[in-house]
């Protein structure tokens, strides 16, 4: 079940997190995954990752600061998936050799449009990228 969020929750573990990368100019970021073949939003397994995961994925410098602002609650596992907002420091060269094979930079109501042409039975993505909008809007990202 997907919830908007201002706080992490603390009643269940955390099991995987993934942001949406905000450029200086206030476009985000999306990765095109290969096996799946759908733009996702940067992640990995655990929140010290991220981090991590931006720069091999992607070639992408996230900066420090985490806002989260979506969870899902995944009752099989009894766990959550967070999102963040983070901001985009610099973008390196990268060889996309791993799963993603590129990012896509784009505002955010062209990534809505984009996501309802190649998904159109998820809501669940519009909805996220919905709040995310929200959020830099408060945050005045």
């Amino acid at each position: 079940m997907l919830n908007e969020v201002n706080d992490l929750p603390m009643d269940k573990r955390i099991a995987s997190v993934h942001c949406i990368p905000i450029t200086e100019n206030g476009s985000i970021v999306m990765a095109w995954d290969n096996e799946e073949q759908l733009l996702t939003t940067i992640g990995g397994r655990i929140d010290a990752a991220l981090k991590r995961e931006a720069m091999e994925e992607e070639g992408i410098i996230i900066g420090t600061e985490r806002v989260p602002f979506a969870s899902w609650y995944w009752k099989s596992s009894d766990t959550y998936t967070i999102w963040y907002l983070v901001k985009v420091e610099k973008f390196l060269p990268h060889p996309f050799d791993c799963e993603k094979s590129g990012y896509v930079i784009f505002n955010l109501e062209t990534a809505k449009q984009l996501i309802s042409k190649t998904e159109p039975d998820n809501d669940n993505r519009i909805q996220i990228l919905n709040m995310a909008y929200d959020k830099v809007k408060l945050l005045n990202w």
